[in-house]
C-alpha cells in the first residue's frame, strides 16, 4: 500500500556507495510502493516509483516481487550515478558493466539474471511511456543458468514430518493443519499464510487461493488436511482477539502468521523429524508436485494446482521423474 506522502526522506546522491548485494543498505528502504528518499526531486527515482506503481496496480504483482524490482532498480540507479549517467543516458555497455559488477560481488548467475529481468521490464516501461528513446537491455544476453532439478522429500519423510506436531495443544493443532495443508495443496508460503477462514469450502473439499499477480485458483484439499483443519478451528480463538482476525493461521499475538514465522516453524519440525536437507516451504511444494506426477497425475492438472502461468515451468518435474526412473533401473535391473 502506498505510504504517507510526508514520510521521512533520505537523499540518494552520486557519492552513495554501490553495493549490489541483497543484504546491503537497500534492506533499510521503505516498503514497496512508498516514495523512496529523494524521489520527489530526482527524475531517476521518480521513474522507479512510477514503474513500481504500474507493476503493482496494472500488472498486479505481489509485494515480494515489487520489493525485488525496487531493490534491483535502485542498485542500477546508484551504479549509473557513480558513472555520471542517468537512465536516459544508459547504454548497453553500462548494463553489461553493471552485471559484471554483480558477478564481482559474488552474486550467482540466477541472481544476476533476475537483475537483468528487472531492468528489461523497467526500460520497456520507460520506452512505452516515451521517457527514453532506446532500450539498453535489448541486446544484452541473459546469463546461462544450469537447470538444477528440484529436491523433494520421500513419502516416508513427509509422513514423519506430518507426525511431529503435538496434537494436545492449540499450537500443535495449528502447526499440524498448516503442514497438512501445505503438502496437500502445494501452495506457496505467501499463499498459505494469507489464507482466510472464508477461503475454505469443506463440503466441496476445496480452498480458494490468491496467487502471484492476484490470480485466484481453486485447489482440491484431501481428507487428511480437512481433518487437521477441523481439529484446529475450534481452538483457534486461543490465539487471541476472540478469533476475529480474518486470516486462518494466527500467531501467539492473534495476528496473521508471517512468512518468516512459518519458515522457522517448518525448519524446526524438519530438524525434529531428522530430515537431513534444510526444509523449506518450497521443498514441500516440490514434493507435492513430484509425488502427484509419480502416481500418474497429468502435467496440466499439476500446473493448475501450482498456479504456474506457463506449463514449461511445471515440466521441470518430468525431469525429476526421469531421474527417479533411472535410479530405480540402475538399482534393480540385473544388467544395469
Amino acid at each position: 500500500m502506498p505510504g504517507p506522502r510526508n514520510a521521512q526522506r533520505e537523499n540518494v546522491t552520486a557519492t552513495d556507495h554501490f553495493d549490489p548485494k541483497p543484504e546491503s543498505r537497500m534492506a533499510r528502504t521503505k516498503a514497496p510502493g512508498r516514495r523512496q528518499d529523494g524521489m520527489g526531486s530526482s527524475p531517476g527515482l521518480l521513474y522507479i516509483h512510477d514503474y513500481l506503481d504500474y507493476a503493482r496496480v496494472e500488472k498486479g504483482l505481489a509485494a515480494n516481487s515489487i520489493s525485488n524490482y525496487q531493490r534491483d532498480l535502485v542498485h542500477f540507479y546508484k551504479f549509473l550515478l557513480g558513472c555520471g549517467k542517468s537512465f536516459a543516458d544508459a547504454q548497453r555497455d553500462d548494463v553489461r558493466a553493471f552485471l559484471a559488477a554483480l558477478y564481482t560481488r559474488g552474486l550467482s548467475a540466477r541472481s544476476v539474471a533476475r537483475h537483468l529481468i528487472s531492468l528489461r521490464n523497467f526500460f520497456r516501461f520507460l520506452a512505452k511511456e516515451g521517457r527514453i528513446h532506446g532500450d539498453p537491455t535489448a541486446d544484452v544476453d541473459a546469463p546461462k543458468l544450469e537447470q538444477t532439478l528440484p529436491r523433494y522429500l520421500t513419502t516416508e519423510e513427509v509422513d514423519t514430518l506430518l507426525g511431529q506436531p503435538d496434537l494436545s495443544t492449540p499450537l500443535g493443532l495449528r502447526d499440524k493443519a498448516m503442514l497438512e495443508l501445505l503438502y496437500a495443496t502445494g501452495m506457496r508460503v505467501s499463499e498459505l499464510v494469507h489464507l482466510r477462514c472464508s477461503d475454505f469450502d469443506s463440503s466441496l473439499g476445496i480452498v480458494r487461493c490468491l496467487g502471484k499477480g492476484n490470480k485466484e485458483r481453486l485447489i482440491p484439499v484431501g481428507k487428511s488436511a480437512l481433518r487437521a483443519l477441523e481439529a484446529y478451528l475450534p481452538g483457534r480463538s486461543a490465539f487471541g482477539k476472540n478469533g476475529q482476525e480474518p486470516f486462518l493461521f494466527l500467531n501467539h499475538r492473534g495476528r496473521a502468521l508471517s512468512r518468516v514465522g512459518f519458515w522457522k516453524i517448518l525448519a524446526g519440525y524438519g530438524r525434529r523429524a531428522g530430515i537431513a536437507i534444510p526444509l523449506t516451504p518450497h521443498l514441500v511444494r516440490h514434493s507435492f508436485a513430484t509425488h502427484l506426477l509419480e502416481r500418474g497425475a497429468d502435467l496440466r492438472s499439476i500446473q493448475l494446482m501450482l498456479g504456474h502461468s506457463d506449463i514449461s515451468t511445471t515440466q521441470i518435474y518430468t525431469h525429476v521423474l526421469t531421474q527417479r526412473l533411472k535410479q530405480v533401473y540402475q538399482t534393480h535391473h540385473p544388467r544395469a
